[in-house]
């Protein structure tokens, strides 16, 4: 990327001032954020909301801290960006727990052919386990950085479920199987594990919002929505045109390329390949070893998508719909490797029934295989490029590998 692909807007900017009013308007929404927290009080969605504004206000800080780390003062954004990184996990856990117990809920429903499964928690001697299904997924706020689909969709019933006859059936054939009985049993065996883990990450948010160390972080952003911290270099960069920020950009456009290039897209072009099956049932270190360069990728072209938000602040436009569509199918790949995960954690308790584990089997089976399902998307989103006069062309667009 050299300057002249710079927006119009940036190209007489001097990069402290691009990169400053970046930073200032993020600040400005994680102060907004912390405020909604404050009065949110018994307020369970405004609460959540609040702590999805301070998550996203806390990520694009990070990110560009990250990528434009060489024209700000190091010591400060290496520190700022540990102390987010701290308050984007504390905060995101009890969200995570609250969406994945909806997405295995609704895969159970789906796969045993009953509305809802936790309908039958307390005939399976569920009574008394904390948190409705209904509100739990009243909780769950849409995912970080993208739509409610970007989180759920691919765990959802849509464009899969049963058609009405076949709706119709599904009791009976229930009867006669095993996934019923099990899936209820499965359905309350996880909402009991996972409401006991939100409970425990609100508890632990609440701490953590209220400690001596998270009102440094505050302060700590407070002040950079009125001064930004720079290096010598980028004040001395002042009156020159945006290409040092450019520059940088590039720099995070090539690591991901290189994160992209190392993935089997190939084998992930070929639909219904089990490739992300068939390794997770070996072990669970085998599976996640499996899903870390997916997850690199995704974190990568975060950070990619945060470098074209800054360098095109002043145009009001971010990142293109490819690289907004690659992100959500990664989001949906992360979401269903975590889920099929606690699916695996679940049938691993003690003592259990063998058709709930039979149900939990076929959970993280299904799970998995939507994990193949968003690798074929990606393949797919990532070739996408319209073209142009050029060639294939995108707006803010990568090069395919």
């Amino acid at each position: 990327m050299h300057n002249h692909d710079l927006p119009p807007a940036q190209r007489g900017a001097g990069a402290d001032q691009v990169l400053a009013g970046y930073l200032r308007k993020q600040a400005g929404d994680f102060l907004r954020g912390l405020r909604l927290q404050g009065e949110s009080g018994a307020d369970t969605h405004g609460a959540a909301e609040a702590a999805r504004t301070l998550r996203r206000a806390g990520h694009r800080i990070r990110g560009t801290l990250h990528t434009f780390r060489p024209l700000l003062d190091p010591a400060w954004a290496d520190q700022l960006r540990a102390e987010l990184a701290w308050v984007s996990g504390v905060l995101a856990e009890e969200h995570a727990c609250t969406a994945r117990l909806a997405r295995l809920l609704d895969a159970l429903a789906r796969l045993s052919g009953t509305q809802p499964v936790p309908a039958a928690r307390t005939r399976s001697g569920g009574a008394g386990t904390a948190g409705p299904t209904e509100g739990s997924r009243a909780a769950g706020s849409p995912a970080e950085d993208g739509p409610t689909e970007g989180s759920r969709a691919a765990g959802s019933r849509a464009g899969r479920g049963p058609a009405p006859e076949e709706a119709a059936a599904a009791p009976a054939a229930g009867r006669r199987g095993g996934l019923t009985v099990g899936g209820a049993r499965a359905g309350a065996l996880l909402e009991r594990q996972l409401t006991l883990g939100r409970t425990r990450a609100h508890s632990a948010a609440l701490q953590a919002l209220g400690s001596s160390r998270f009102h440094a972080v505050a302060d700590a952003v407070a002040l950079l929505a009125s001064e930004v911290p720079l290096a010598g270099t980028a004040a001395a960069t002042a009156g020159a045109p945006g290409a040092a920020l450019a520059a940088h950009a590039e720099i995070a456009e090539r690591r991901l390329h290189d994160a992209v290039t190392a993935l089997p897209l190939a084998r992930a072009a070929r639909p219904y390949n089990a490739e992300a099956l068939v390794h997770s049932l070996a072990t669970a270190s085998a599976g996640e070893a499996q899903d870390a360069p997916w997850h690199q990728v995704r974190h990568l072209l975060r950070l990619h998508a945060y470098a074209q938000e800054v360098l095109h602040a002043g145009c009001g436009t971010g990142p293109g719909r490819r690289l907004t569509t690659a992100g959500r199918t990664l989001d949906r790949h992360r979401d269903a490797a975590e889920a099929a995960a606690a699916a695996a954690a679940a049938a691993r308790t003690p003592r259990i029934a063998p058709a709930t584990a039979y149900a939990l089997g076929v959970l993280h089976a299904d799970q998995r295989h939507e994990v193949e399902a968003a690798r074929f998307a990606f393949q797919r989103a990532w070739q996408e490029a319209p073209r142009g006069p050029d060639g294939p062309r995108d707006e803010h667009a990568l090069a395919a590998p």
